[in-house]
């Protein structure tokens, strides 16, 4: 069995790191906000049982424009569905610059 030396410095490297060597943190960080904001906003309708239609009619959007904000690999939506969601359950969207 042959054994792999690991390179000094790599070993206990942050996955952040890693994913910037790769030239994708970028984009990966940005696809686990959508997923995150996409899951929250599913699970605040059903805790308040917020029926997709009733979503759509808060948000005065359709029912297809909101299938697209809760798909979390539907990158396409716009800061503006996404606060209007937000303040269609009664919560605000945060941004910060880190």
């Amino acid at each position: 069995m042959t054994r792999t030396r690991t390179e000094k410095g790599k070993l206990g490297s942050t996955f952040d790191s890693f994913l910037e060597e790769q030239g994708t943190l970028a984009e990966t960080t940005e696809q686990a906000i959508k997923r995150v904001i996409a899951w929250q906003l599913g699970e605040i309708m059903a805790k308040e049982k917020i029926t997709k239609v009733e979503m759509a009619r808060r948000m005065a959007t359709s029912r297809a424009q909101l299938d697209r904000l809760l798909d979390p690999t539907d990158d396409s939506v716009t800061l503006a569905t996404l606060t209007k969601a937000a303040k269609a359950v009664g919560r605000a969207l945060k941004l910060e610059l880190t």
